[in-house]
C-alpha cells in the first residue's frame, strides 16, 4: 500500500511539472458592429498583433495559444477599437465577454491574474472617463465661476481618490503581475505615479515581492532597471548646490571624468545632443562659432551626448573636432540627467549663469548670442 502511495505521489509530481504551455481564450461580444477579434502581445516597448479571428453569428470566438510562458505576460484582445488586458500563464482557460462597449463592459474568468488585473483595471477605466466628462465641462465657454470653482473641486478630488485606490491596490496585490500593470498606469496630464522621486518605494516594494512570487518574470529585470534609473535620478537631484542645478560627472572619449561645477563662476552653456540622431554637425557648427568668439570671455560649454553608441559618439566628436568638453555615459535615453534636466527633444541646452542660476532654456542661434553678449 505504501508503494502504491509513493508511486502514486510520483506522478502526481511529474504531472505538475509538465505545466502546460498552452492558452485558450473563448467569449462571446455582442452590442458592437465589428465583427473581428485580435489578440496583442504587449511588452514595455511595443506591442504587436499575433493572431486574429472573426466572430461566429452569434458573437462568439476561439483563440488557442502554445508555447506560453509559467509566469504571467501582458496580452491585449482587441475589439471594436477597445484594448482588453490580460495576464496570461500556461494553462489558463480563459472566458473573456461584453455587450455593448467592451473595455468599459467586459467580464473575465480562468485566469487568476487576468481577474485581478479586471478588479484594477475596471474601476480604473470607469474613474478616468468620469474625469474626462468633468474637464468637459470645464472647458465650456457658458460656466460661471462658482460652477467653474465647484467642478475644479470635484476633479481635484476625483484625481485624488483615484490615486489613492491605485497605490492601494499597487500595495494590496504587490507579488502579483497585476500590480506591475498598476504602476504605469497615469492619469490625464500626469507624468508621475503619485509624487516624483518618492514613486520609486512602489516600484521597489513590487520589486522585491515579485521575485519572490514570479523570480523568473520577464517584468523583474525591467523594474530593477526602473529602480537604477529613478536611485540615479535622486541622487543626482541630491547634489543640487547653491548653483541651482544638479551636478552631472561623466567621462569624455578618453573615460576621464568631468563634472559641470568645475566650471562655476563662468558662463556655462550645457548641451544636451545626439550623434545618432544625425542632425548635430549643424547646430555644433553654430556652438563653435559662439564658443570661438566668448571663450575668451568666460564661455564654457559643457556638452553631454546622450547615445548608446561610444564608436559613433566618439567618431562624430572627432570628425567634428569639438573644442569643448563632451561627456557620454552611454545609457541614452535611460540617462539619469534627461530626467533632472527634463530634456524632452535634441538638440536642448540651458544657458546657467556666473552665480548658477538658469538664464534660459533651448536658446538657438540669435538668441542664444544675445543672452550671451548679455550675461558674459
Amino acid at each position: 500500500m505504501n508503494k502504491l502511495i509513493l508511486v502514486a505521489a510520483a506522478l502526481l509530481m511529474a504531472l505538475s511539472s509538465c505545466q502546460s504551455t498552452k492558452v485558450k481564450i473563448s467569449g462571446r461580444f455582442v452590442g458592437a458592429e465589428a465583427d473581428m477579434v485580435y489578440l496583442e502581445q504587449a511588452s514595455m516597448l511595443d506591442q504587436r498583433i499575433i493572431d486574429s479571428i472573426k466572430l461566429s453569428e452569434d458573437g462568439n470566438f476561439m483563440l488557442k495559444l502554445d508555447k506560453v510562458s509559467s509566469t504571467p505576460s501582458l496580452y491585449h484582445i482587441v475589439y471594436d477599437g477597445n484594448r482588453i488586458p490580460l495576464l496570461l500563464q500556461g494553462g489558463d482557460n480563459v472566458t473573456v465577454s461584453s455587450a455593448g462597449n467592451a473595455l468599459r463592459n467586459y467580464t473575465v474568468e480562468g485566469s487568476e491574474e487576468s481577474e485581478i488585473l479586471y478588479d484594477f483595471n475596471h474601476s480604473y477605466v470607469e474613474s478616468v472617463i468620469s474625469l474626462n466628462e468633468i474637464m468637459s465641462k470645464l472647458t465650456a465657454d457658458d460656466l460661471s465661476d462658482a460652477e467653474r470653482q465647484e467642478l475644479a473641486v470635484k476633479y481635484t478630488k476625483l484625481k485624488n481618490d483615484i490615486k489613492q485606490k491605485q497605490l492601494r491596490f499597487i500595495i494590496e496585490n504587490k507579488s502579483r503581475i497585476a500590480a506591475v500593470y498598476a504602476l504605469y498606469q497615469r492619469l490625464p496630464g500626469d507624468a508621475n505615479l503619485f509624487n516624483g522621486n518618492s514613486d520609486v518605494i512602489y516600484y521597489r516594494t513590487v520589486a522585491e515581492a515579485i521575485a519572490e512570487s514570479y523570480p523568473e518574470s520577464l517584468y523583474l529585470p525591467l523594474l530593477r532597471s526602473q529602480i537604477a534609473r529613478m536611485d540615479a535620478q535622486i541622487s543626482l537631484l541630491s547634489q543640487v548646490k547653491t548653483t541651482n542645478f544638479p551636478e552631472i560627472t561623466m567621462p569624455d572619449m578618453y573615460g576621464k571624468e568631468h563634472s559641470l561645477s568645475t566650471y562655476e563662476g563662468k558662463l556655462i552653456l550645457l548641451h544636451f545632443w545626439s550623434a545618432e540622431v544625425g542632425n548635430s554637425n549643424s547646430f555644433n557648427a553654430d556652438l563653435k562659432r559662439v564658443y570661438e568668439k566668448y571663450h575668451d570671455q568666460g564661455l564654457e560649454i559643457f556638452q553631454v551626448a546622450i547615445d548608446t553608441s561610444k564608436a559613433l559618439w566618439i567618431n562624430t566628436v572627432q570628425e567634428q573636432e569639438l573644442p569643448w568638453v563632451t561627456v557620454c555615459d552611454l545609457q541614452g535615453q535611460a540617462s539619469p540627467v534627461v530626467g533632472a534636466y527634463n530634456v524632452r527633444a535634441l538638440p536642448s541646452n540651458y544657458l546657467i549663469s556666473r552665480d548658477g542660476n538658469i538664464l534660459g532654456k533651448d536658446l538657438m542661434g540669435d538668441k542664444l548670442e544675445q543672452a550671451i553678449k548679455k550675461n558674459i
